[in-house]
């Protein structure tokens, strides 16, 4: 965490790790997986919320929690911006990070590949590896997501490639 600006290190000390190392394909050791995944991400969005900075939403799609879906958003502006977010955890996990998608900005950012995957290769993925298996969903999010947010939201707004909902349907009435 050398070289971390103090909030970014803040916010990461108070997202507990995970001890399990187990995958979708792991019974029982998956499930105990699951409920550390649910601790971490609860502690997450409580701490997000003490500090006025609630983002997101997310919940399991599938009782065997492998498919997650939700909702994120970004404040540019002083407007907000929402998306969907969807995920799969890989059969590899968590050797292997999450995908992280956010489907309608597919094609708006170079920072993306096909089915609005966002780009986490260079920076976080070497961080996922090195933390093996104590990051979990809620690292992802708090390290992967929340930073691409911050680089690549106001660059699209401010671009014209995405549009407040309020602009839009304004536009669309005219």
């Amino acid at each position: 965490m050398e070289g971390w600006d103090p909030n970014t290190k803040s916010t990461l000390t108070q997202i507990p790790l995970l001890t399990t190392k187990a995958g979708p394909r792991d019974g029982s050791a998956w499930t105990q997986r699951l409920k550390e995944e649910y601790r971490a991400l609860i502690a997450y969005t409580q701490m997000n919320k003490s500090n006025d900075n609630d983002w997101f939403r997310i919940s399991a799609a599938n009782s065997e929690g492998t498919r997650w879906t939700g909702k994120c958003w970004y404040v540019h502006n002083l407007l907000k911006y929402e998306f969907d977010l969807q995920f799969d955890i890989p059969v590899t996990y968590p050797a292997t990070a999450p995908e992280l998608e956010l489907p309608e900005l597919d094609g708006k950012t170079q920072k993306m590949y096909r089915g609005g995957k966002i780009c986490l290769t260079v920076h976080f993925k070497p961080l996922w590896a090195k933390n093996c298996p104590r990051f979990g969903i809620a690292h992802a999010l708090c390290l992967g997501l929340a930073p691409w947010f911050a680089a690549e939201i106001p660059i699209l707004v401010d671009s014209g490639m995405i549009k407040h909902k309020d602009d839009a349907a304004s536009s669309n009435e005219s």
